[in-house]
């Protein structure tokens, strides 16, 4: 059943115009960064540089490329996930939805699913982009993999926390906002708290979570960070609707 609800949300992102726009502008925002990162990559390598300082081309552009994916993905999440369940809500359909013989967790899971499912293609589409590299010069597909796999980490967790706040609200637009200021918040926590390792609220930053992911690491601790913001928002998620079906 899970698989059925996470095909349904699928669908209905493409079977709407704001998933095809959406789509279409940031592989046509990822596109362009990595043009103008490779040109970068000639322009600053050509010069007067020693071979010791000069850098890969695959972390070159593709630090450019995923540091400007992180970025975008703050504004794109919110506005792919504020309708799945406030729109539920505001059309009135979420009792029905609780009638349904299928249970809260497999409605939240399979709708969460669905939404990571459309954001992978991003993700797919960034590395077989960087990929491409491949025809000209040596690169390092290890990279390319750790940062992929870093970024679908984090837009798994940005999912999470949209979707719990789609759960909160009827107005799809208040519940995006709530999500990106949210989500804001949470990458920001590094830079007011990243100079102390020991301080909590910046070990909870997004940010640092991705950095050893973008430096071509992974690190077994950022990956239960992850999966455990993502765990605690979908289970936050199902408890907010369970009340919602107890009040009737």
């Amino acid at each position: 059943m899970i698989i059925n609800v996470a095909r349904k949300e699928l669908k209905s992102v493409f079977a709407s115009p704001m998933g095809w726009v959406i789509l279409s502008l940031l592989m046509f925002a990822f596109g362009t960064q990595y043009l103008n990162a490779v040109n970068d990559y000639f322009a600053v390598m050509s010069g007067a540089m020693r071979p010791a300082e000069r850098t890969g081309v695959t972390q070159f552009v593709g630090q450019s490329v995923y540091g400007l994916a992180s970025f975008i993905m703050l504004f794109a999440v919110p506005l792919l996930s504020m309708r799945l369940i406030s729109e539920e809500r505001r059309s009135q359909t979420l009792p029905f939805l609780f009638s349904a013989p299928i249970s809260l967790t497999e409605i939240v899971v399979g709708k969460f699913l669905g939404l990571v499912a459309f954001l992978s293609i991003l993700v797919l589409f960034i590395g077989a982009m960087l990929s491409t590299l491949n025809i000209w010069a040596d690169i390092d597909f290890g990279f390319l993999l750790t940062n992929s796999l870093g970024l679908l980490l984090m837009v798994a967790g940005f999912s999470a926390l949209g979707i719990y706040f789609s759960s909160l609200t009827q107005q799809p637009v208040i519940a995006a906002i709530l999500t990106f200021i949210a989500l804001f918040a949470l990458m920001m926590l590094d830079r007011f708290f990243g100079d102390d390792p020991t301080n909590i609220l910046g070990s909870l930053s997004l940010t640092r979570h991705f950095q050893s992911f973008a430096s071509g690491l992974i690190d077994s601790a950022d990956i239960v960070y992850f999966i455990l913001f993502a765990v605690t928002f979908l289970t936050l998620t199902v408890r907010r609707l369970d009340a919602d079906r107890l009040r009737g």
